[in-house]
């Protein structure tokens, strides 16, 4: 679970930054988009619960539809932003070694991601002086 945080910890980060650049730029607090980045962050690292009971097909085949209709909204919000404002195409088209990563990731690649993370911090430790 902590590996998972720190996989996700770049793409926060990035967007930490880039919210920060607004606020500068716009010299106005952004408190809904700040509050929608941290939501983000809450629930991509929530452990999903264990079901009571072991879902049908049917109750399978809802999940998904569920699933797929919020893809479908983060979808239509993207290109959205995308059209409105030729800045944000620019900075997705940009940052989006960052971020494609961590939202196609399935569970192996997330598993590898960290991995690769744990095995990264610990690199920095030993080239690290103390």
């Amino acid at each position: 679970m902590a590996d998972e945080l720190k996989a996700d910890a770049p793409l926060f980060e990035l967007l930490s930054t880039l919210l920060q650049q607004v606020e500068s730029l716009s010299n106005e607090e952004e408190v809904e988009l700040r509050a929608k980045i941290e939501a983000l962050g809450l629930e991509v690292t929530k452990v999903p619960e264990k079901p009571a009971k072991h879902l049908d097909e049917l109750e399978i085949a809802a999940e998904l539809d569920r699933l797929s209709a919020k893809l479908d909204d983060v979808d239509k919000m993207i290109s959205s932003a995308m059209a409105d404002d030729p800045q944000v195409k620019s900075i997705l088209s940009s940052t989006a070694d960052v971020w494609m990563p961590v939202i196609t990731a399935n569970a192996d690649e997330r598993r590898e991601f960290a991995g690769t993370s744990s095995e990264d911090n610990c690199q920095e430790k030993v080239l690290q002086p103390n």
